[in-house]
């Protein structure tokens, strides 16, 4: 049995930015360990694996090392494929059902914009292996829970210039780390970037995921609820964030690298 097989650059224009996903297209699911041996084969930072509910998807993610709870750019991918492909028309909404609840997607425009959970932020204070992490100063500590731990910066040049030390990172009670800055000499808002390496991505290129968390963040600094991002790592990508009550509706463009067959399973 050939199954579909799909890369995307998610929250890009053109190929080789933005971040790379997989999409796989299968008739019912497959065994976690069959998934998560597929992610790990692909070694992307994400891959999606999605599986008719009706005239909707289940969709779930995997890490090369492990299944996670939610996944932006992997689900702009997703969606990215069943719009470019003809499997729903531009103007249908998607309906995607996750570890994360239902997820929904729609096209305007040729960004693609799904509405995933908001997730809650609150100061904290600083960690003991912070200053061993950043050696600078930040302006402000914040989380989301366990899930990340939040640094605000002064500038945008510290973002970018930051020169990360993974295993230290690794050793945070958080399962993630960002950094951010108001994008001040920009276009932008503001700026990130995103770690993760206990599910086995030290950096990721761009995060919807994390922007349900840093949407929040700046609303509450700012006073704004619609926001124009850009994630600064290396391959770089624009996101755009609206929020509501208790949703983040994370934008992004897409475009398809890769398509053909697995042929071994």
């Amino acid at each position: 049995m050939k199954i579909p097989f799909y890369q995307v650059d998610a929250f890009a224009v053109k190929p080789f930015k933005g971040n790379p996903a997989a999409v796989i297209m299968l008739e019912t699911f497959r065994d976690d360990t069959w998934m998560q041996a597929v992610a790990q084969e692909i070694n992307l930072s994400e891959t999606a694996f999605l599986c008719p509910k009706g005239h909707d998807y289940h969709l779930r993610w995997f890490t090369p090392t492990t299944e996670v709870d939610l996944c932006g750019h992997a689900t702009i991918a997703s969606a990215h494929i069943l719009y470019e492909f003809g499997f729903y028309d531009l103007d249908e909404t998607i309906n995607f059902y996750t570890r994360s609840g239902r997820l929904t997607s729609t096209f305007n425009r040729g960004t693609i914009e799904i509405n995933m959970p908001r997730l809650k932020v609150a100061p904290v204070e600083p960690p003991t292996l912070l200053n061993q992490i950043l050696n600078l100063e930040p302006v402000a500590i914040a989380a989301s829970d366990e899930i990340a731990l939040i640094v605000e910066l002064a500038n945008p040049d510290q973002v970018r210039d930051f020169q990360p030390s993974i295993d230290t990172i690794a050793e945070l009670d958080y399962v993630n780390f960002a950094i951010t800055a108001p994008g001040m000499g920009t276009k932008y808002d503001f700026i990130s970037r995103f770690f993760s390496p206990r599910t086995g991505i030290p950096e990721d290129p761009v995060t919807g995921m994390a922007h349900t968390f840093l949407g929040p963040y700046w609303a509450a600094k700012t006073g704004k609820t619609q926001f124009h991002a850009y994630q600064a790592s290396a391959r770089g990508g624009e996101i755009w964030v609206r929020l509501a009550d208790d949703r983040v509706f994370i934008g992004g463009k897409a475009v398809t690298v890769l398509k053909g067959e697995m042929l071994k399973q």
